[in-house]
């Protein structure tokens, strides 16, 4: 069973949670990142899966806020062997209406937010010699969205910049990959009518979404020794759509 501390954040629901919990199946402790509401204790976590849990609140897009929640990810559980950046919101619009408030505030949370975590943790995983940073990018980030230009420019950066980090740090035993989702059942696609989810079912050659846990499955498998070879790689997750 594989062992270590992993730091999720936007881990209070959808796939975040889903990440958290394969990872807690998989004999990791975890650090839980949120910037609203947890539904659930750490002393619940660490009873069900046998692990230990901190639940470490601040706002990704916030610099600040990000290196106060990854002391405290250190100051908890002693040290942090993988990093998910799974934080991320939707303001989707055409944009010629689409206010610059709304385009900001996507790419806040999205790319700068991953700046943000990664660049507080970058300097653990150095002094430890070792760690894996997966970024959770998505398929609008490579073949673009109408409607999304804010959020398919959000997740095209995190590629690059996932590919860029990758080269910088190999040398110190870091591995950087990203997973590009493509349309999963959360609560995002949930709000999108049944006519809007049969039009992409078609699209998608599987015919159906995806799960969260199809998503924390290849997180789990690029945390592993199994992707020991991996790095500067995305995963595309998206039933053959792209």
């Amino acid at each position: 069973m594989e062992r270590g501390v992993a730091l999720i954040t936007g881990a209070s629901r959808g796939i975040g949670k889903e990440i958290a919990i394969t990872l807690a199946k998989n004999g990791y402790d975890i650090a839980l990142n949120y910037r609203g509401e947890m539904d659930i204790t750490a002393e619940e976590i660490e009873t069900k899966y046998n692990i230990k849990c901190a639940l470490v609140k601040g706002d990704v897009s916030s610099f600040e806020d990000c290196e106060r929640f990854v002391k405290q990810t250190i100051s908890e559980l002693g040290r942090i062997d993988v990093l998910v950046n799974n934080a991320g919101i939707t303001k989707d619009g055409l944009l010629m209406r689409m206010s610059k408030e709304d385009f900001e505030s996507v790419i806040g949370v999205n790319l700068i937010g991953t700046f943000n975590v990664t660049r507080h943790v970058i300097p653990i995983m150095i002094k430890q010699k070792s760690g894996r940073i997966i970024n959770i990018s998505s398929v609008v980030g490579v073949s673009g969205n109408a409607g999304q230009t804010n959020y398919s420019a959000s997740k095209a950066g995190i590629i690059g910049f996932t590919k860029s980090l990758a080269k910088e740090v190999a040398s110190r035993n870091i591995l950087v990959n990203a997973v590009a989702p493509g349309f999963i059942d959360t609560d995002m696609t949930n709000v999108l009518s049944d006519e809007i989810k049969e039009n992409i079912n078609t699209q998608i050659p599987l015919k159906r979404m995806g799960e969260a846990k199809d998503i924390a499955n290849a997180v789990k498998f690029l945390a592993s020794e199994d992707s020991s070879y991996v790095t500067g790689q995305i995963l595309n997750v998206n039933g053959g759509m792209l």
